[in-house]
């Protein structure tokens, strides 16, 4: 994190945006790090506190501002902030007082909110102001029960923004919108989205019961369509036309569309006696409504609260909006990652299957692959690979990589996999733009005793699994060589064995067993182990489980994961030669 007198570090780009924020707040406001140390300042906090930002930015803010009403300097388990600080959740205090620059106290009331600054740190944004201000001037609304303070206001808006922008999920970003308005301006939260096919579905009906959101899912699903001329509130903001405050005699009169319809079963059924309503609109269409009601709190919504309303609804759309832009092109990229993997093939005597999971990040496509397919001569090649990237790049050097391999290994079908390798190796930089990866290359067949045999060569990747139907489970570590794209020019070893019958062999990238936190070795042991417990399961049921409960639950990568299980072999197939 850039301090003042540094010059600019990896997260100046984050600081910068993050000023920037803090520039549109009306009062004093400044953001901590999980250190409580001050990483940013508006021009309000430095006029407030007569301090230059180079003079905060880089200090500890509860020892450089934090005072007691005698001046005196605060140990932390005396301070406020701190408690709600470290619990992540906002807080607020109107009898604290900051140390000015000059050295004179000045008596503020303070809001503290988590802050998203980009960065898996934990931070906070504080606002303040000082007493006496928000004393001698108190705006219309807070002599109102139940009412926010500009103050309070800020701070909402402040929350919404970081706690939206924050997720590409939209059924999470969904869920924290109305955490965020409950209870602290309504007692019930509805939300009608529209779908892509200007279809209305209400999403969202939820009410506090002690505490704990409660959905009424009675009074969710379907909705009529939006009708074009209706004046009633819920259809105008629909429509994008306009805020509305409503009560149950507004939908007294008869019906003019089955909006009104719903709208009138949803006022008798809550009891909401005032509720605000607005439209949620994205950059070019508007998304839905928010429906805010009351029903306990005994205030009726006013035109300031539509204001504020407003405010949380465009934030609201901006969040849905990239949340169902990042849907539809995760949907396009892992449609197209799923026709680039192959059909395995029906081999007598072998059960197969295969999973692939993208990655929870980047475009949800990448290099991991599996491939199966026949040599002829009752040979079947089995392929786990994986090309370095997570985007789309990574995919078409799969697809090439995957092509190439196919191509060599067909045509070198009665050489040893180590060899065909070798070929591809060598086309890789010439013919690919593949700049580097890593696979495994396995022939299953027969020998003349009609037991399934297994030769392979590893390059650089992960080793295969092999677990017997008895459950003893071990890594087949012989035929390893480098990766592919290194450029050396050296024979490859291979590896065989004999499968006993109803083994279970494993092909798998390295997304199953590596994650941040954790050793290889120990991703390695927790898939041993795991894949030797399930190993009486149906291979489908195999496969699941083993993704469930291998995948490590930070892993940041795609995984691939090809399965085959060996049965008695036929009489009628004949193996006519090994290969050698």
């Amino acid at each position: 994190m850039e301090t003042a007198g540094e010059g600019p570090g990896p997260g100046a780009g984050r600081a910068g945006a993050t000023g920037d924020a803090l520039a549109a707040i009306g009062t004093g406001a400044y953001v901590v790090d999980g250190r409580g140390t001050i990483v940013a300042v508006n021009t309000v906090a430095e006029r407030l506190l007569g301090r230059p930002a180079a003079g905060l930015v880089g200090a500890d803010a509860h020892d450089l501002l934090h005072r007691n009403a005698r001046g005196e300097t605060m140990p932390t388990s005396q301070c406020r902030m701190r408690p709600a600080f470290l619990a992540g959740r906002p807080a607020q205090d109107d009898g604290e007082w900051f140390e000015m620059g000059d050295g004179t106290l000045l008596a503020v009331a303070w809001t503290i909110t988590p802050y998203d600054t980009g960065t898996d740190d934990t931070s906070a944004l504080v606002l303040f102001h000082p007493r006496e201000a928000a004393a001698e001037a108190p705006g219309p609304a807070s002599a109102r029960e139940g009412a926010l303070d500009e103050l309070e206001r800020l701070a909402l808006l402040a929350e919404t923004t970081t706690q939206l922008t924050s997720t590409l999920s939209v059924d999470e970003a969904l869920r924290r919108l109305v955490t965020l308005v409950l209870p602290r301006l309504a007692d019930w939260a509805v939300i009608d989205l529209i779908s892509e096919r200007d279809e209305v579905w209400r999403t969202k009906v939820v009410h506090l019961e002690d505490g704990v959101p409660v959905s009424r899912r009675d009074l969710e699903g379907p909705m009529a369509p939006v009708p074009a001329e209706s004046p009633m509130p819920l259809s105008r903001a629909l429509r994008g036309v306009s805020s509305t405050i409503a009560g149950p005699d507004t939908y007294e009169r008869a019906p003019d569309s089955g909006i009104a319809v719903e709208q009138r079963k949803l006022f008798e059924a809550t009891g909401m006696h005032s509720a605000a309503i607005a439209p949620i609109r994205g950059l070019r269409d508007v998304l839905g409504a928010l429906t805010l009601g009351r029903s306990e709190q005994p205030d009726a919504f006013t035109t300031a609260d539509l204001t504020l309303l407003e405010d949380i609804t465009r934030r609201a759309g901006l969040a849905l909006d990239n949340a169902r832009l990042y849907q539809r092109q995760r949907k396009v990229a892992e449609t197209m990652q799923r026709y680039l993997l192959p059909q395995l093939p029906h081999v007598p005597g072998l059960e197969t299957t295969s999973r692939y999971l993208p990655a929870p990040d980047a475009s949800h496509v990448g290099g991991d692959w599996y491939d199966a397919f026949s040599l002829g001569d009752g040979d079947t090649a089995l392929v786990i690979g994986d090309v370095s990237g997570h985007d789309l790049d990574a995919a078409a050097g799969m697809a090439q990589l995957r092509n190439v391999l196919r191509s060599y290994a067909w045509s070198s079908r009665h050489e040893s996999p180590g060899r065909v390798v070798e070929r591809v190796d060598r086309a890789v930089l010439r013919i690919t733009d593949v700049s580097m990866a890593t696979l495994v290359l396995a022939v299953l067949g027969t020998d003349e005793e009609g037991r399934w045999t297994l030769s392979w060569t590893n390059a650089g990747h992960p080793p295969p699994l092999l677990v017997t139907r008895e459950g003893v489970a071990g890594y087949l570590t012989d035929g390893g060589g480098m990766l592919l794209g290194t450029g050396t020019d050296r024979p490859r070893a291979d590896g065989s064995t004999v499968l006993p019958p109803g083994s279970t062999l494993v092909l798998y990238t390295d997304g199953l067993i590596e994650a941040p936190s954790h050793p290889i070795d120990e991703g390695l042991e927790r898939l041993r182990r795991h894949a030797a417990v399930l190993a009486h399961r149906p291979v489908e049921v195999f496969a699941d489980e083993l993704l469930r409960r291998a995948r490590p639950a930070d892993n940041d990568d795609d995984v691939a994961l090809l399965v085959v299980r060996v049965g008695a072999r036929p009489e009628h197939v004949e193996r006519h030669h090994s290969r050698g």
